[in-house]
């Protein structure tokens, strides 16, 4: 059984795990990373070693050898809050953990990007950072290393949920619409201004310092052999003990319900937020992980007094609003979607609709340009598989 842990916001004094890096060599912290099998803890569960290898590389290549590194704080998907917390509670870490990964790929400049609702915690965060710099964390000749320079800028977003797509917030850093780019090139290719660039999410970078110091073989014995390490999962919806929770990789749904005292009425739990899946009682013995259900962190509970079509139709009209509108297939898809769940609320709709809206969803995830027209169908497919009665008779 998976456990429950406390590693994100666990102490750790600021700088332990940096100056230890400091003594190392650049491949020798990537190795450590890559072995620890860390992925990226956003959603899309890229290996983190392996985008900062690629990063370093690219930058070596690069004439003028520069590179850019960001932390991605726009933390837009429903029902997730956790990387709120750990900028509140964590900055030091998140920051080393920039640092760190700054140092190893060989950038000297890069940005925190934050979520432009979470302005609010601007003075805070600005003041954590000022208090590291004063320390000698950041800025110029880091822990009295020499010729060792990295700083960062924090920026906001507009509110834009795409933005949390890493070529879309590279675009809106460099003063443009938010919108997805075309891949390849990659951002560890060509990324901020033409140079190799790593995103991290916050989460990500707050498990660096410890893996520092802990080792690789430490961090690849929490969690499962595939998904090493824990996550920190946003739990909200109808239970006793919404809040933040860390497990261990491989925890059940059944599992993470008991420990937040959802109260046996649950009817579905929404795994990884509007463009994650929905699992309902059948799927509750299965594993939260990359080889199960993976998800960026968000979980909301549902009972059974919850109507699964009004939360479909909430997210479907969410995407509409979110859409960048670049592409054809997610343009016209997120436009079609809601006029398809609206004429079951008129009463026009019935299994062929659901055939039809199938079929849309099938071409957005195909033919859309970035993992945002891609994931929208994910929530309609498995709410529809699950509860079609529902939606019929809506």
């Amino acid at each position: 059984m998976a456990r429950k842990i406390d590693v994100v916001f666990s102490e750790l004094e600021p700088g332990l795990a940096l100056r230890k890096a400091l003594g190392m060599g650049q491949d020798e912290i990537i190795k450590i990373v890559t072995d620890s099998n860390l992925r990226g803890r956003g959603g899309a569960g890229f290996p983190t070693g392996l985008k900062w290898k690629f990063a370093r590389a690219n930058m070596l290549a690069r004439p003028g050898n520069d590179a850019c590194f960001i932390c991605n704080a726009d933390e837009g998907e429903p029902g997730t809050f956790k990387d709120k917390k750990i900028l509140e509670q964590r900055t030091a870490k998140v920051v080393e953990g920039m640092v760190i990964g700054a140092r190893a790929v060989g950038a000297t400049r890069g940005f925190l990007y934050l979520r432009g609702e979470y302005d609010y915690m601007r003075p805070l965060i600005t003041q954590k950072i000022e208090e590291l710099r004063n320390l000698g964390l950041l800025g110029d000749n880091i822990c009295d290393s020499k010729g060792f320079c990295f700083d960062f800028e924090l920026r906001l977003g507009s509110g834009a949920y795409v933005c949390g797509e890493e070529t879309a917030l590279m675009e809106s850093l460099e003063g443009r619409r938010g919108e997805p780019r075309n891949k390849p090139p990659f951002p560890v290719e060509h990324g901020f201004l033409g140079m190799p660039t790593v995103v991290n999410n916050v989460e990500t970078l707050a498990f660096i310092p410890h893996i520092i110091l802990n080792g690789s073989d430490w961090f690849r014995q929490i969690g499962t052999a595939v998904s090493t390490g824990s996550k920190l999962f946003s739990v909200s919806g109808d239970c006793a003990k919404p809040g933040i929770y860390e497990f261990e990789y491989g925890v059940t749904i059944r599992q993470l319900l008991r420990e937040v005292e959802a109260d046996g009425d649950t009817k579905a739990v929404q795994i990884g937020g509007a463009s994650g899946f929905c699992a309902s009682a059948d799927d509750f013995d299965k594993h939260l992980a990359f080889e199960g259900i993976p998800t960026g962190g968000s979980i909301i509970i549902l009972n059974k007094s919850r109507s699964m079509f009004k939360m479909l139709k909430n997210f479907v009209m969410f995407f509409q609003e979110e859409s960048c509108g670049q592409c054809t297939p997610c343009r016209a898809g997120c436009s079609r979607m809601p006029e398809g769940i609206l004429k079951f609320e008129a009463g026009n709709g019935n299994s062929r609709t659901i055939t039809d809206l199938l079929e849309l969803a099938d071409t957005m995830s195909l033919a859309s340009k970035c993992g945002f027209g891609q994931s929208v169908p994910n929530s309609f497919r498995t709410i529809v598989s699950k509860f079609r009665d529902e939606i019929l008779s809506a």
